[in-house]
C-alpha cells in the first residue's frame, strides 16, 4: 500500500463550504488542491493554509478544462456562486460552471479514476409543492425565472453526473444541500442568515421579505461537512438530502438573531422576490438510514458561533 497521502481536488475551495472541506481533508492528513477563480471565493478563507505543504491553490475558472499532476482520489465540485444576489450578478457564469464546469470536474475524475462528489442543492426542488422534500420529488422549478440560472444549472449538473456514471463508470455521489450557514460566509452574501446578522450588528433595520411566514431549515456548516464526508465514503450514489430538518419561519430567525446580538434593530417588511420558495425542509430519512447522518448543532448555538465570527470580521474591516 502506498504511504502517500490521499489527494482531494476541491473546486470552489476558497468559498464558504469549500474552504471548510479543505480544512476537513487536511485534518485527515490528505493533500488538498483547491481550484477557484475567486469570483465569489475569498483568499482570506485560505490564509490559515499558508505554509502547509499538503495544500495547493490553483486560480482557475473550472468552466475551462484543467488538469493536476499526480494521483487524485477525490474530486469535489463545489464551484458556483450560490446566493440569490449572485443570480443577477453572474447568471451566465453560474450556468457555465454548472454545465461546462461540471464536465471539467467529471473529466478530471474520469482521467484520474477518482471518486466524484457533486454539490447539488435544495433549489432543484424549486418552490416545492410537497413538504418535506424527498429525493424522489422532481421539483417545481420555473425554468425562465430569475432563480432559474442556479436551479437549472444544478439540475443539469445532476443529469451530467449520472450520465458519466452510467456511460463511463465514474464513481459519483450527489448531495442535495439545504440552507447552510456558519463562519466564512461573505458579509455581502445576500442570504438570510448573513443578511440578518450583518444588519443586527450594525443596528440597521432587518429586512424580512414577505410577511415572514416563509420557512427554512438551517444547517451549521460543521454538520453539513460531516454529512458530505459520510456520503463520499459510502457506497451510495445519491442524490441524498443533507441539511437540518429543524424548520423555522424567517420571522422566527430574525427575532432569534436580534436576541442573540442584543440588537435594537427593528423589522422592515419588503415584497417577496419572484419564485422565492415558501417552504423548505429536507426529508433526511435516506441520510439517516444510509449514512448514519444526524445534524447535531442546535440553531441557537450555531448562530452564536456565526455571530461571533461576523463580529470579528466586521471589527477587522473597521465597520
Amino acid at each position: 500500500m502506498s504511504d502517500q497521502p490521499r489527494t482531494a481536488v476541491i473546486t470552489g475551495g476558497a468559498g464558504f463550504i469549500g474552504s471548510h472541506l479543505c480544512d476537513a481533508f487536511l485534518e485527515r492528513g490528505c493533500r488538498v488542491i483547491c481550484v477557484d477563480n475567486l469570483i465569489t471565493g475569498d483568499e482570506a478563507n485560505l490564509r490559515h493554509f499558508e505554509g502547509n505543504p499538503r495544500f495547493v491553490f490553483m486560480r482557475h475558472d473550472v468552466s475551462e478544462p484543467f488538469d493536476v499532476s499526480g494521483d487524485v482520489d477525490f474530486v469535489l465540485h463545489f464551484a458556483s456562486p450560490a446566493s440569490p444576489v449572485d443570480f443577477a450578478r453572474y447568471p451566465i457564469e453560474i450556468l457555465m460552471v454548472g454545465s461546462a464546469g461540471t464536465r471539467s470536474a467529471l473529466e478530471l475524475a474520469r482521467a484520474k479514476e477518482a471518486r466524484f462528489l457533486l454539490a447539488s442543492t435544495s433549489e432543484v426542488y424549486g418552490d416545492p409543492e410537497i413538504h418535506p422534500q424527498t429525493e424522489e420529488y422532481h421539483g417545481n422549478v420555473n425554468p425562465v425565472g430569475p432563480r432559474s440560472v442556479y436551479d437549472e444549472a444544478k439540475r443539469f449538473a445532476e443529469a451530467l453526473t449520472m450520465a458519466y456514471r452510467r456511460t463511463h463508470g465514474v464513481d459519483t455521489k450527489i448531495a442535495r444541500i439545504f440552507n447552510t450557514y456558519g463562519p466564512r460566509m461573505r458579509l455581502d452574501d445576500g442570504r438570510v442568515v448573513p443578511n440578518f446578522i450583518f444588519q443586527a450588528l450594525r443596528g440597521e433595520a432587518i429586512t424580512v421579505y414577505g410577511d415572514g411566514s416563509r420557512t427554512r431549515s438551517f444547517c451549521h456548516v460543521s454538520d453539513l461537512v460531516s454529512g458530505l464526508l459520510r456520503l463520499l465514503e459510502s457506497d451510495h450514489a445519491g442524490p441524498i438530502n443533507l441539511g437540518n430538518d429543524g424548520e423555522m419561519t424567517v420571522l422566527e430567525l430574525a427575532r432569534l438573531i436580534i436576541r442573540l446580538t442584543a440588537s435594537g434593530s427593528e423589522l422592515c417588511f419588503l415584497p417577496s422576490p419572484v419564485d422565492d420558495p415558501k417552504i423548505r425542509r429536507p426529508d433526511l430519512t435516506k441520510a439517516r438510514e444510509l449514512l448514519g447522518y444526524a445534524p447535531r448543532v442546535p440553531a441557537e448555538e450555531g448562530l452564536a458561533r456565526t455571530i461571533a465570527w461576523f463580529k470579528a470580521r466586521l471589527a477587522g474591516a473597521g465597520a
